[in-house]
């Protein structure tokens, strides 16, 4: 008995080994295994991102301490790459219509430079008309203003109780001019201090009548520019009446930026166009180059005067010149104006280092003079870089998403480590929208259009309509179906209109423009079916010189951050269609 208790004890002990080496070794194992996953998946690199700013960068999901948005999963890029360097996969690069293009030397000889301005009025032959004595106006002959006038025309009637006063006195005199010649010419002389002609002396005395209304005529021929006074108004001796201005001479005004200063002297001819007529060539003779640049624009004033015997040319019309660019036999490198991404004070383009190898690199580049629709670089480049001409604003976005250095974001976003050592973290934004909300995004899109429109007009109060319209709009898009990265920006946009709605100044609206246009300009790339083809535009001056785009309709630039003082400031940096 003894024995079989011990075979059975024995028995036991082997089998609870057993069992206990199958639960617990099994479940270290495993727990072993998880940590290893867990290790490995926080090595790789699990980061959170905010859409809005990609240069915030964190290791577990929140809120981003900006905007407050959900953070998204920061997708690792492409290993070993610099902090200016942005990988793309093929497919990215064909739906983005990447094209990039070999920096070639250009060729010596004749080549012409474009410059935008406007025509206005020449201040040399533009007269006002004033008021040669104290009076009331009782009478305008002119109906509005634009009405062509001709010298010695009738244009108001003025009662003057010293003219009246004047007009007896000679009434009087001209009884004993016989006896008191002296004071009859003086008498004279008097009126025609006030600017009666000899005819219109001698017709008071001769009549014997007193003029109470008297008329005031034009000393020149031309068109009314404006009219300062109306009927039943008191004017002093001097007061401004009318302005008339001869439209056969006008000037145009062109900006020219500072690297375009030695382009232009007094004397020179420049050729002129404009769209209203696109087969005409108009000559202009530069008589004016401001002395001072404007601190605002940048920008030097270059005036030209432009016979308009025809008539063709109206002030307010936006009109181009080519000057004529020698280059003295040197060849330049020279580049598309689409490969130019403009910052403030900073030009970048992207260059691919490795044609065979979807990576590109952010380089900071030194430009000449605009010449036929490309820039010359003056540093920055060699001949044979490979530089992206088509698509350059996609590639920023996509170094933007992933916390690269880009032209909105000089220093890049911070990077972490990988457990192998390489460093480049990226994310990746997607947004799905139901059919029902694309096509009312396409609505929204209109108002965004619009307020953009009322910007570039500087209208305050029009702005504050459409950005309340667009308000209500987003508000409804927002209870559409869509995921919730999408609906995270629809709201974000609905919160922008309505700071834009809710300021009267301005410069704030324009201040809130900058990223209401950034985030349409996101939405707007994840939109299937917009109904239009859009202009992505960007300006180096706006956002206090950090630079800001906007959406389009049309190619031409129409600046909403400066409107006429830099009305064509910017350039295209994308398309989305």
């Amino acid at each position: 008995m003894k024995k079989e208790n011990i075979i059975y004890i024995g028995i036991a002990v082997v089998v609870g080994l057993l069992v206990g080496y199958l639960i617990f070794g099994g479940s270290a194992e495993t727990t072993n295994e998880t940590e290893h996953d867990h290790s490995t998946e926080i090595a790789s690199g699990d980061m959170w991102t905010c859409s809005m700013h990609p240069q915030i960068m964190q290791p577990e999901p929140g809120s981003c301490p900006i905007c407050g948005m959900d953070l998204i999963p920061a997708e690792s890029s492409g290993e070993g790459l610099m902090a200016n360097q942005i990988k793309m996969t093929e497919n990215a690069m064909v739906l983005a219509g990447v094209e990039t293009i070999m920096v070639g030397s250009g060729t010596a000889g004749e080549d012409h430079v474009k410059v935008s301005g406007k025509v206005t009025v020449n201040q040399e032959s533009d007269a006002v008309q004033s008021a040669y004595f104290d009076g009331r106006i009782e009478n305008i002959y002119i109906n509005f203003e634009g009405e062509t006038v001709r010298k010695g025309q009738k244009l108001a009637a003025i009662y003057a109780p010293a003219l009246v006063s004047a007009q007896q006195e000679l009434l009087t005199a001209a009884k004993l001019k016989e006896t008191q010649p002296q004071l009859y010419k003086a008498v004279r002389n008097k009126l025609k201090l006030w600017k009666l002609s000899e005819t219109q002396i001698n017709e008071i005395e001769s009549s014997g009548q007193v003029v109470e209304n008297f008329p005031v005529y034009s000393n020149v021929s031309g068109v009314i520019s404006e009219i300062m006074v109306e009927e039943g108004d008191y004017i002093k001796t001097g007061s401004p009446l009318l302005k008339v201005a001869n439209l056969n001479s006008v000037w145009a005004i062109f900006d020219a930026y500072e690297n375009q200063l030695s382009l232009f002297k007094e004397g020179q001819t420049l050729n002129v166009t404009t769209k209203s007529y696109p087969n005409e060539t108009f000559p202009a003779k530069v008589s004016f180059i401001a002395p001072t640049l404007n601190k605002n624009t940048r920008t030097l004033e270059v005036r030209a005067g432009l016979d308009n015997q025809k008539g063709l040319l109206k002030p307010g019309m936006f009109v181009q010149a080519e000057v004529e660019v020698s280059n003295n036999q040197n060849e330049s490198l020279t580049i598309p104006e689409s490969a130019v991404l403009w910052t403030g004070k900073r030009s970048l383009v992207y260059v691919q280092p490795n044609p065979d190898n979807a990576i590109f690199e952010m380089r900071e580049v030194e430009l000449g003079n605009l010449r036929n629709g490309s820039y010359v670089i003056n540093s920055g480049l060699k001949p044979g870089d490979l530089v992206v001409a088509k698509g350059t604003f996609t590639v920023d976005a996509a170094a933007q998403l992933q916390g690269k250095k880009s032209m909105m974001n000089q220093d890049g976003a911070t990077t972490s480590m990988n457990h192998d050592g390489h460093s480049g973290m990226g994310s990746t934004m997607e947004m799905k929208f139901s059919k029902e909300a694309q096509s009312k995004f396409n609505n929204l899109l209109n108002i965004y259009l619009d307020l953009k429109d009322a910007l570039v007009a500087s209208d305050q109060e029009q702005t504050q309509v459409l950005a309340k319209q667009g308000t209500e709009i987003a508000s409804e898009i927002s209870g559409l179906p869509m995921d919730d990265m999408g609906k995270s920006h629809i709201s974000e946009l609905a919160e922008q209109l309505s700071e834009i709605a809710s300021k009267d100044i301005l410069q704030a609206q324009r201040q809130d423009f900058v990223s209401l246009s950034q985030n349409m300009i996101q939405i707007g790339q994840q939109i299937n079916e917009l109904d239009i083809k859009l202009y992505v535009q960007h300006c180096p001056m706006a956002n206090n010189d950090k630079g800001a785009n906007w959406l389009s309709l049309e190619e031409e630039i129409r600046n909403p951050y400066y409107g006429d003082a830099m009305l064509t400031c910017g350039s295209v940096v994308g398309t989305i269609d």
